[in-house]
């Protein structure tokens, strides 16, 4: 099963340190049943996007959560076993959990596929995001918009050897 870890720039570095993703279980992002229910499609791929896409928000709101992270959202695909990741049941209907699922075990970095990373000139409208998640998820439509607007960014592909040169360790 392929699934989408949300990360931050220093969470990287530390997996890159690490050899390791994270030992389970911890949060990812998948396709779900209830993904699939809410997105209405049936192309694997759409379905995948929007995954990464749940990734994404769950990396803006690590960013959130740390003031002196890089403003760039990461999200790692990684393929794990099938049973390793799984649904919870009782979040599965919850809007805020579509795609959720928790990893069971240790996964390491070098079994990923790709890493997912903002541009540059994305930093700006991901700080203005990051600054106004608090307000949105209170329901407030103005900062949803700024919300929205880090979502406008399409996160840039790039292969795992590049991993040293995003967290500043290459040369």
């Amino acid at each position: 099963m392929r699934v989408y870890v949300p990360l931050t720039l220093p969470g990287l570095a530390e997996a890159h340190r690490t050899g390791e993703l994270g030992t389970g279980p911890f949060v990812a992002y998948a396709v779900t049943p209830a993904l699939r229910e809410w997105y209405l499609s049936d192309d694997i791929e759409e379905l995948e996007y929007a995954a990464l896409n749940r990734a994404a928000l769950a990396s803006l709101r690590l960013l959130a959560a740390d003031p002196g992270a890089v403003r760039r959202r990461v999200v790692v695909a990684v393929d794990v076993p099938d049973g390793a990741a799984a649904a919870d049941p009782d979040r599965g209907l919850d809007p805020a959990a579509l795609g959720e699922v928790r990893v069971t075990g240790t996964v390491v970095l070098a079994k990923a596929a790709s890493v997912h990373v903002d541009s540059d000139d994305a930093q700006e409208d991901v700080t203005a995001a990051a600054g106004a998640l608090a307000a949105a998820d209170g329901g407030d439509d103005d900062a949803q918009f700024v919300v929205d607007g880090a979502e406008d960014h399409e996160l840039l592909w790039y292969a795992t050897q590049e991993i040293p040169n995003l967290v500043g360790l290459g040369g």
